[in-house]
């Protein structure tokens, strides 16, 4: 059998419809089996839901969230992966450069807190607290998506004591002390159920950027020493 021209568009068109149609279900049975998993993981907890549930909260037949999760852990990773996008936005690569120190840890400072009022991260995190007894490779797993961004703040500020503007003699205890007392203030009272602390994130801010610098910049005539035995 002979086709024409047209005729041949035509099935070729057809058949990248019905394969884009195809992606498009299976990548929302996907999005639909994940969004399943983060309401009922963050509900009863990761060993509490079983595969059946999932698949019943996602409206999709069993056959299908095994064709895309072959269990889940695999879920599991798969909302890791989110979370790793959150962090990356909350810290994107270059703003190391977007000015001097007083410049960049405001913004490192601002990108944590609104990090910290996203429900979804928030939840993400009290379910690996609350389940990483039970399966201590979710803790694991959290570990190594946070990691490479402290690693990221830490080569900052080991840079800038490199520099002379800052004296930290030991990176990474300043740049967890750095996020530690915004954690304190916005991160562990949502955690533990108590009133966040009533004060401005303005303030919170300001006032953790300048009790950092009080104890880690470097003195200008250290510096200047610094400086000229360069």
């Amino acid at each position: 059998m002979h086709f024409g021209v047209q005729e041949g568009l035509q099935m070729k068109n057809r058949g990248g419809s019905n394969r884009a149609i195809s992606n498009a279900r299976r990548n929302g049975s996907r999005e639909a089996i994940v969004e399943a998993a983060e309401r009922l993981f963050l509900e009863r907890g990761f060993g509490a839901v079983s595969m059946d549930e999932l698949a019943s909260a996602a409206g999709v037949a069993r056959r299908t969230l095994y064709n895309q999760f072959a269990s889940k852990e695999e879920i599991f990773r798969e909302m890791l992966l989110k979370v790793s996008g959150q962090l990356e936005t909350a810290f994107p690569p270059g703003i190391e450069t977007q000015g001097d120190v007083e410049d960049v840890l405001p913004l490192v400072a601002r990108m944590i807190l609104q990090l910290h009022k996203r429900p979804e991260y928030l939840g993400f995190l009290r379910m690996v607290v609350a389940d990483s007894r039970q399966f201590p490779w979710i803790a694991e797993e959290f570990a190594a998506v946070m990691e490479p961004q402290t690693e990221r703040f830490t080569r900052y500020l080991a840079h800038l004591t490199a520099m002379g503007i800052l004296d930290c003699r030991n990176p990474l205890l300043a740049a967890h002390q750095f996020m530690g007392m915004l954690n304190e203030l916005s991160l562990w009272p949502w955690m533990t159920g108590r009133e966040s602390v009533p004060v401005p994130e303005k303030d919170i801010i300001e006032e953790t950027i300048r009790m950092f610098l009080q104890h880690y910049r470097r003195p200008r005539s250290r510096r200047a020493r610094h400086d000229s035995a360069a």
